[in-house]
């Protein structure tokens, strides 16, 4: 094992770097005006938070310029972006108006925007958001889900990809595992 050394100092950019070695999902959060206008920008920290009730998490840096244009309506639509929507992702990363001009879309059952081609939409109402530091963190209330098909965008490292499944283990190697002791451990059979 090679020894770690601690900065005396966690910069952005160490935060960054290691940070950047957890792939995420790359999810188009999505919301109307207060002028129906359709409005997003893209997260890598969206995930499941509660199952009972069903509740959803993203942050949002404080200098989002979208983010204040969507709250005020208290609902959106996370679309887990496909490998098939690098442009989706490109467009809604960008600063500026009009970041819908050629993205195809129907409404969800809240009004929100879908992004059609999306790998699954989850459908929210805000409950509510904390500042945390340079962030919003918002908590949603899911009202709708429908998966979608093809494979979800990730990102790591400053660069997108997919998801490589590794082959299913031999009959011999999955008898050896015991995926079901009873203290919930996994345990190598002797």
């Amino acid at each position: 094992m090679t020894a770690v050394t601690v900065p005396a100092t966690i910069t952005p950019g160490v935060y960054r770097q290691v940070f950047g070695l957890l792939p995420t999902g790359v999810v188009a959060i999505t919301g109307l005006t207060d002028g129906g206008k359709p409005l997003g920008f893209v997260v890598g920290t969206f995930q499941s938070l509660s199952l009972e009730p069903p509740l959803v998490t993203f942050c949002v840096d404080k200098s989002s310029s979208t983010w204040p244009a969507l709250r005020s309506l208290g609902r959106f639509t996370a679309n887990i972006l496909s490998t098939e929507q690098l442009g989706v992702c490109k467009a809604l990363s960008r600063k500026g108006e009009d970041k819908f001009q050629g993205i195809d879309y129907e409404g969800s059952v809240l009004g929100t925007p879908r992004i059609l081609g999306s790998t699954a939409w989850i459908d929210c109402q805000v409950l509510s958001e904390v500042v945390a530091g340079d962030h919003f963190m918002i908590v949603g209330a899911v009202k709708a889900m429908e998966a979608g098909a093809g494979d979800a965008l990730l990102f790591r490292g400053g660069k997108f990809g997919d998801y490589n499944q590794w082959p299913t283990p031999s009959a011999a190697h999955s008898q050896a595992i015991n995926i079901s002791s009873p203290d919930n451990e996994v345990r190598s059979k002797p």
